[in-house]
């Protein structure tokens, strides 16, 4: 039996493990999950609108109407499936085809294959522009703003550092204040990319039913659960660099580069492993109002047996968005180190690197890429996660009646 919770609406209490609504003396667990039976119509409602109408019982079915929940007769295919039942379609029988799913949003209520997830992605971005691109905007020039400082004053500090005319004490001086800088200037763009995530996934949940959302109602549903994503975000954080530390180390301490080579090796499959294990508990977390822990477990729950599929997509969307910055930032890149940082001279001499007219172009290229990438990379996060619900638990159900699909998942006679 189904032990999963239902689709939380932004805002909304947790759902974990109990239907909203049912009886205060019903168990939280070892009794019959709500989600293994159908809830009934009108009971979950879109983010920010009232509850779905009530749809009409199914109408008798008609030779000719089609199969499934879109309008006719199904033999043999489970209950609510949109797949198997008569040879035909919509409109004719006798045909070989699968009847169009519900699309209240930005994807097709059914499993979806790796270009509806990247489409909806981009869909979504070009949808829902009013609210996507000022989030992710602020948050990377914000993020390129202290990147262009501390490339500009640091790295040069560290040059001075590094000049065998410095005394030691000055290059002790010098190498703490530019960790220091670096270590406050990655707390800030981890900080922004949280904030960027959690309203994005507010964002993207309210396409998928077919629901606009503004900055502010992203914010106020995303707020809520930013110290739980914040929380989660360093724990994955920290696990990988404790990884990566306990296989590398060794080898760093023996003085061995063979060891220290074989360590990198095991480290890079096993924090691949776990990042995609553990990847989809962001959208976990902030649509199931979960804990940290319990998102977790979510995640790995909902990636188990398909690991190599989300593992293909996502490497697939990271190579696409590296594509897009590349395109975006080298060329601004390569100009202004042609016009302000001396060219090839100012690339030997180092001086390339400090120049303002070279940094503030590459920074220029650097936020118009980010706010492009970023969106697209939480979009395909937050449909993956949904593709997968829908593939094991479901969730077009409660999709279809939240964004008020009429006579979604009935069954003919």
């Amino acid at each position: 039996m189904n032990d999963s919770p239902g689709w939380a609406s932004p805002g909304s209490s947790p759902s974990d493990g109990e239907r909203p609504g049912a009886p205060s003396d019903q168990p939280a667990s070892g009794g019959p999950k709500w989600s293994a039976e159908q809830p009934p119509p009108g009971d979950w409602s879109a983010p920010g609108a009232g509850p779905a109408p009530t749809p009409p019982p199914p109408a008798p079915p008609q030779q000719g109407q089609g199969w499934g929940p879109y309008g006719g007769q199904q033999h043999g295919a489970p209950y609510g499936s949109p797949y198997g039942g008569q040879y035909g379609y919509p409109g004719g029988p006798g045909q070989w085809g699968k009847p169009p799913a519900a699309k209240p949003g930005v994807i097709p209520l059914r499993p979806l294959d790796m270009g509806e997830i990247l489409d909806g992605a981009v869909a979504t971005m070009r949808a829902h522009w009013r609210s996507v691109l000022p989030i992710t905007l602020v948050v990377a020039t914000v993020v390129q703003v202290l990147s262009l400082l501390l490339q500009k004053y640091v790295m040069s500090d560290l040059a001075l550092a590094t000049d065998p005319a410095a005394d030691i004490e000055q290059t002790i001086n010098t190498l703490g204040t530019a960790s220091a800088v670096t270590a406050g200037a990655l707390f800030i763009q981890a900080l922004g990319g949280i904030v960027a995530t959690a309203m994005l996934t507010m964002i993207f949940s309210r396409a998928v039913l077919g629901n606009s959302s503004t900055v502010s109602a992203a914010w106020r549903d995303a707020r809520p659960q930013l110290l739980r994503l914040t929380g989660l975000t360093l724990l994955m954080g920290l696990g990988l660099i404790s990884l990566v530390t306990v296989l590398i180390v060794p080898g760093l301490l023996a003085r061995s580069a063979g060891l220290v080579v074989l360590g990198g090796f095991a480290a890079v499959p096993l924090a691949t492993w776990l990042w995609i294990k553990f990847g989809l508990a962001s959208p976990a977390l902030m649509l199931e109002k979960s804990t940290v822990f319990t998102s977790l477990r979510r995640s790995s729950k909902l990636v188990k047996g398909t690991w190599w599929r989300i593992f293909g997509i996502t490497l697939l969307t990271g190579i696409i968005t590296g594509i897009i910055a590349a395109i975006i930032v080298w060329p601004l890149t390569f100009l202004g180190v042609a016009l302000f940082g001396g060219g090839m001279g100012g690339l030997q001499a180092g001086t390339a690197s400090t120049a303002w007219g070279a940094l503030i172009l590459s920074g220029i290229g650097a936020i118009i890429a980010q706010t492009i990438v970023m969106p697209m990379q939480s979009g395909v996060t937050v449909l993956l996660y949904v593709d997968q619900r829908i593939r094991r638990e479901g969730l077009d159900l409660e999709l279809a009646r939240a964004a008020g699909v009429e006579n979604y998942g009935t069954t003919g006679g």
